[in-house]
This record gives structure tokens, C-alpha cells and sequence, in this order.
């Protein structure tokens, strides 16, 4: 269960504690907000990295398979926003079309398993860019995991290893010159300054990175949750951003990692893939591959995996972990990791 977020009076004494000048957040909102859910942990240890720039093998999902019953006011997109679940799988799942309306109380299967990254810091934050989540670590194991929205292929998220530098509850946006020229040049100018409140694209909190202005914050635009439509920062659902910023502090290490598939090998033995878009086009499938057969075979895993549906896979990324080992699930749906808690 995601804990509530700190009432109002909390974020000021937060904020009258922390406040600091300025606040430079490369990141804009898109105004369409909707319910939310999280992602619950799973058991099991990611394995640690042996020598930089090799792949590792994960030993661990988050997410699982679920229903979820539609609440007044919420969409298709906000549903899927929420829960960090693919658009396109939702709609293939529930047999529906992108335009269908959805009736208050009819139920759709949720399906947002994820393979957790296997080199997280021991006490911090790991965001891996194509996956689209954040994972937090607390003493070596994994304490949450949150869908999050990243920069656009054209003002692309930052990788690299960061901490936090700052912290600011109930922050003013000072809009950065780049995204006010880009807002004059699309006929939509911004004031330099957004306050803080209900049209802030911050939402209630920010926690900034050594990284010219970059951040993790909230936002007043939940349906904006999974996507890439940041000006680079990482954007939370609020409630959620609100959570983080309760358990992180200023030097706490935030990992930023570019890992266009994963692959766990979980404690019951079953072999799992997942394969995310590479949406700044920086690899190639042969690659990708070709780098999957060595992770397997250093593992001697790769007689138990089933290739031709691996190929597939990273062809045609699901965004989703998928079983791969031979023979194949008899059923896919019987996952490792617990339900999503639901909506609030």
C-alpha cells in the first residue's frame, strides 16, 4: 500500500524548513488527470552487477494480473496511466477499441508485470528510461516501484548516476527560457513563473538533482503518468511523488539507466522478458539479441528459453515481462508477483 500523502500543513512546515530561491524544472504537464494504482512488491533479490556495462541478470517482478473496476470520470488512458499498464494492452486484453465508452462498475483485466532492474543502489532510486519506472530501494531491498512520465525523444531524460540536491514542498515552477521560447514559438506563452497550487505542472513536490535543473516532482496531470512528454524531468503521480520525497533526503543516489530489455530468472525457476521501446534509438535488436544470448548463456540458461518467441519480443517490445522458458507457461497469467493494489 502507497502511503497518503502528507497534509497540507506538513508540505509548509516541509516547506518553510527546505525553501530555497529558485526552482529551474525543465518539464511542462498535460492537463488530463485520472485515478491512480500502484505497484506492488515482489519476493526475491535482484542480483548485483559484476563489471560496469554487462548485462545482469534481474530475480525479481513487480505488478501482476488483476481487475479493475471502472470508477465515474475515468478513462481508458487514466486507467492505463495508473496502473503503468501499455494502452495497446489494455485495449487487446478487455477486446476493446480506443473510442469505447466504459460503463461506471464494468471490470477489465490489468496486466502490468515488470522485471526490476538488478543494479539498484543498496539506499536510493533506480529510474530505468524505456521501462518507464522508478524503483526505490530502502537496506538492499526493493521498498516501492512507480509508473513515471520522462522527457520526449527530442529533450530526452538524462542518464548517469545523480543524487538529491534539493527539496521543496508546494514548489513555484520558474518556467526555464528554453520552455517559455518553445511556448512562444507554439502560440501558448507561459509566464516566468507558475505559483504553486492546482495549475502547477510541479504538483506538490520536487526533489532536484545535481543535473542543471533536473528533477523528480509531481504533477497536476496524472493521465500524463507513463508517457514520454517531459522536457527531460521525472514525473510522478502526485500522491506518489509525495511518498518518495517522505523517504528520500538531500545525497540520496539517484541512478538514471537506459535498459531497453530485462531478463529474470525467478526463484520458481520460470524465465521472464521484458522487452520496452527504445524510444531515443540507441540500440538495435541484433544487438539486443546477440546480448541476451551471452546473459543467458553466462547463466547457462539459454537451452530453457524459447528463442524464436525472444526475438519476437524485442522486435516488437510488449512494455510487459513475458514468460520465455520452454516449455512455455500452460498459464501465463499465473504470476510470481502479487496483485496491484486497487485504485484509490
Amino acid at each position: 500500500m502507497i502511503p497518503p500523502s502528507p497534509p497540507a500543513a506538513l508540505r509548509r512546515a516541509l516547506l518553510a524548513a527546505l525553501c530555497g530561491a529558485c526552482l529551474a524544472a525543465p518539464c511542462a504537464a498535460q492537463p488530463t488527470p485520472s485515478p491512480p494504482a500502484s505497484l506492488p512488491v515482489s519476493t526475491g533479490l535482484p542480483e548485483r552487477a559484476d563489471a560496469a556495462g554487462t548485462a545482469r541478470l534481474s530475480r525479481q517482478l513487480v505488478g501482476g494480473v488483476s481487475t479493475h473496476c471502472v470508477e465515474p470520470g475515468q478513462t481508458l488512458s487514466s486507467i492505463a496511466a495508473g496502473y503503468g499498464e501499455p494502452l495497446s494492452r489494455l485495449l487487446r486484453d478487455n477486446r476493446l477499441r480506443i473510442d469505447a465508452i466504459l460503463p461506471v462498475g464494468v471490470c477489465l483485466r490489468i496486466d502490468n508485470r515488470k522485471v526490476v532492474p538488478p543494479d539498484g543502489p543498496r539506499d536510493g532510486v533506480l529510474i530505468n528510461i524505456p521501462e518507464r519506472m522508478l524503483f526505490r530501494w530502502r537496506d538492499g531491498v526493493l521498498a516501492a516501484a512507480y509508473p513515471v512520465a520522462l522527457g520526449r525523444p527530442d529533450w530526452p531524460t538524462p542518464t548517469g548516476r545523480l543524487r538529491v540536491a534539493q527539496m521543496r514542498s508546494d514548489p513555484v515552477w520558474h518556467v526555464p527560457a528554453s520552455i517559455q521560447e518553445e511556448a512562444r514559438r507554439e502560440g501558448k506563452p507561459l509566464a516566468p513563473q507558475v505559483p504553486s497550487g492546482p495549475d502547477n505542472p510541479l504538483g506538490h513536490w520536487w526533489i532536484g538533482l545535481n543535473a542543471n535543473g533536473y528533477g523528480i516532482h509531481g504533477t497536476n496531470a496524472p493521465s500524463s503518468i507513463y508517457t514520454f512528454r517531459t522536457h527531460g524531468c521525472i514525473r510522478l503521480r502526485d500522491d506518489h511523488a509525495g511518498s518518495l520525497f517522505a523517504s528520500v533526503r538531500q545525497g540520496t543516489p539517484v541512478d538514471i539507466v537506459y535498459q531497453t530489455w530485462l531478463l529474470a530468472e525467478l526463484p520458481d525457476g520460470s524465465l521472464w522478458l521484458e522487452s520496452d521501446p527504445d524510444v531515443y534509438r540507441r540500440g538495435d535488436v541484433d544487438s539486443d539479441l546477440r546480448a541476451l544470448h551471452a546473459l543467458a548463456r553466462r547463466h547457462r540458461l539459454d537451452s530453457r528459453i524459447d528463442w524464436p518467441l525472444a526475438r519476437r519480443l524485442l522486435e516488437r517490445p510488449p512494455s510487459i515481462a513475458e514468460r520465455i522458458d520452454l516449455p512455455a507457461a500452460a498459464d501465463a497469467d499465473a504470476a510470481p508477483a502479487s496483485s496491484p493494489a486497487a485504485p484509490r
